[in-house]
């Protein structure tokens, strides 16, 4: 007696193909704007060096042909020693990503989280880098989840979109 439990061949070749059919290229990666002040230079640097960090980070992207998306990772810091601002530091760090054959469902996850995986370590590096030529002490930014802030933005947005239950009757106080 066989065994009939096994999937049909024509079914497995195909699942081989849709993953075949599965393409992702990094196709440039480029500082897209970069912006550092120091506007209480040079009296800030006579004042002890305690400063509260503010760290803004932003994500957006665009297609630019078929199957090609330029994502753009925006990262604003800004130094403060007491109320007078030390530095503002901007970075837009951009990458060309070729992404074919994936399903709305995971392309939302691939431009919303994967490729700024990928860009982070370069605007970290950009940051480290204008914020050292700026006078001050290094500044390192810690490793960033983008997979739990692009799934706490399709929450928003699901959130959003779902319609307000209007009150009952009986819930209602007159």
């Amino acid at each position: 007696m066989t065994d009939e439990t096994t999937a049909n061949p024509d079914q497995n070749q195909q699942k081989d193909q849709d993953q075949n059919d599965k393409q992702f290229a990094l196709q440039k990666i480029y500082i897209k704007d970069v912006s550092f002040e120091t506007p209480n230079s040079p009296a800030v640097f006579t004042e002890k060096w305690e400063p509260s960090v503010n760290i803004e980070l932003n994500t957006n992207g665009k297609p630019l042909g078929p199957d090609v998306h330029e994502v753009v990772l925006g990262i604003t810091i800004t130094a403060k020693v007491g109320e007078k601002v030390a530095y503002l530091c901007e970075v837009h760090q951009a990458g060309v990503f070729a992404v074919k054959g994936f399903g709305d469902q995971e392309l939302g996850p691939m431009l919303g989280s994967y490729c700024p995986n990928v860009l982070f370590p370069y605007a970290r590096e950009a940051i480290s880098d204008l914020v050292t030529k700026g006078g001050f002490p290094q500044l390192l930014l810690a490793p960033v989840n983008f997979d739990a802030i692009y799934m706490d933005h399709v929450k928003k947005q699901q959130q959003q979109q779902t319609p307000e239950k209007p009150e009952s009757e009986a819930a209602k106080v007159h």
